[in-house]
């Protein structure tokens, strides 16, 4: 009877590195499975005008219903930028070979770039847009130029941190690379207010708004407890972008 009354003690949760990165690869599956299987094997999305699409839409209730499990998918996808790029900073931080780390990222955007295009226009080459991972190796690069001034103070090493960051955002914009400004925004934040917790998490959660659903991602920000122990190698996961999207590419283009 007495431990009837007794109240269980409430625990903040704790998440590990491991844990933040198996959800936001989860939640860019589904967004990718939003994009290539939905709007690009379902509906078609590239073959109508926006004016068509509407019509379209007006037309065909099951239309309508998978163009709206497709933007639904999108949006869940939002949550995965803010983690990959918190993430990102902790990685860099933490690295015991920057050289290595950076080689590694732009191999595997290397060999992500064919699957990137199969998912996303159905062909094998398409410089309309690249992958995910190229904007991770910029982030990285903008990172290793702005560690050089972490400890300067004044207003000439502002604005030699802001010419880095206006750097990125623009060789993102030229390769228009997924994430891209959002990343880059998300990744400066956090590393250069990393020990000011509530201005990097406001200055944050508004740079996320633009895949409007990132704020939500900051409540398995702020219970990380910077276990770093991989329960899968960060191989695993580097291998999981490309052939996720190199499957759901096959998918769309042979089999829908």
């Amino acid at each position: 009877m007495q431990n009837m009354g007794r109240k269980r003690a409430w625990r903040l949760p704790n998440i590990t590195a491991d844990g933040l990165k198996m959800f936001a690869c989860i939640i860019m599956f589904v967004q990718s499975i939003g994009i290539t299987v939905i709007e690009k094997g379902i509906i078609h999305l590239d073959q109508y005008t926006q004016s068509e699409l509407s019509q379209a839409l007006a037309d065909d209730s099951r239309l309508m219903v998978w163009a709206g499990i497709g933007s639904a998918m999108q949006l869940i996808g939002g949550l995965a930028v803010p983690i990959f790029a918190y993430l990102l900073v902790e990685g860099f931080r933490n690295t015991s070979n920057f050289r290595r780390y950076l080689q590694s990222v732009l191999i595997f955007a290397l060999a992500s770039e064919i699957p990137y295009d199969l998912a996303n226009s159905q062909k094998l080459v398409d410089w309309s847009s690249q992958n995910a991972l190229l904007t991770t190796g910029i982030c990285l690069i903008m990172l290793y130029f702005l560690d050089m001034f972490k400890d300067k103070k004044g207003i000439t090493y502002y604005i030699a941190k802001l010419t880095i960051i206006f750097c990125a955002i623009l060789w993102v914009s030229i390769f228009r690379s997924a994430y891209g400004l959002c990343m880059v925004l998300l990744v400066a934040d956090f590393y250069l207010l990393y020990d000011r917790s509530v201005i990097k998490t406001i200055l944050g959660m508004i740079a996320s708004l633009l895949y409007v659903t990132g704020p939500l991602s900051f409540y398995g920000i702020w219970f990380y407890d910077k276990e770093r122990k991989d329960r899968l190698p960060k191989y695993v996961y580097y291998a999981f972008y490309p052939l996720h999207l190199l499957v759901l590419g096959i998918i769309t283009k042979f089999i829908l």
